[in-house]
């Protein structure tokens, strides 16, 4: 579903794979820029006006968190309410993926679009922590509205499977914030 969104949303803007700029119908020109999305077609730069970009995220794939024959894997630990779910997790899946290939209870109400905190963890080692990369500008954002926010804490979605973290172990707080299930009103400025 979120890859036939993202690459909708890039044909209805008629971006394409094959064309490295395209021209707005003000006149403004949108160029490639270096990072390719999973989707296929990579984010997009203004060049007049200011910065501005389109981007689109990773695609949840269908099946994506478990593990085929053959694939490389690591270990990965959830821990919700004092009890440890040992999982195989596929090189280049989102922890967000496991969990829901292996049925454990972490939200994720926006499918890993970065527009939701559901799908918070908080990694228990500090060593762990700092092996992941950065946090981009969009997570901290959503990390900020999360519910029992810590030091280690990431987002599920954006915690991709590698070699450098098989044995990570992740707690799954007690609670999320789900804005649109919680009845969040947002009040006019």
């Amino acid at each position: 579903m979120l890859r036939r969104t993202a690459v909708q949303a890039a044909q209805a803007l008629g971006l394409s794979r094959r064309q490295p700029w395209h021209t707005l119908s003000s006149g403004e020109r949108l160029v490639q820029s270096s990072l390719v999305q999973d989707v296929g077609f990579p984010s997009w730069q203004r060049l007049a006006g200011g910065v501005r970009s389109f981007k689109t995220t990773g695609a949840q794939h269908h099946g994506g968190g478990k593990v085929t024959e053959g694939q490389e894997s690591i270990t990965v630990t959830y821990v919700e309410g004092g009890v440890d779910t040992i999982v195989k997790a596929p090189i280049g899946a989102s922890l967000l993926e496991v969990a829901h290939a292996n049925d454990v209870e972490l939200e994720g109400a926006c499918e890993g679009s970065l527009a939701c905190s559901t799908c918070h963890v908080i990694v228990e080692d500090q060593n762990m922590f700092d092996s992941l990369p950065e946090a981009c500008d969009d997570e901290n954002d959503m990390l900020d509205l999360a519910f029992a926010l810590t030091e280690t804490s990431r987002l599920g979605c954006q915690v991709i499977a590698t070699k450098e973290i098989d044995g990570i172990r992740v707690t799954i707080p007690s609670a999320t914030r789900n804005f649109a299930v919680d009845g969040h009103k947002p009040k006019p400025h």
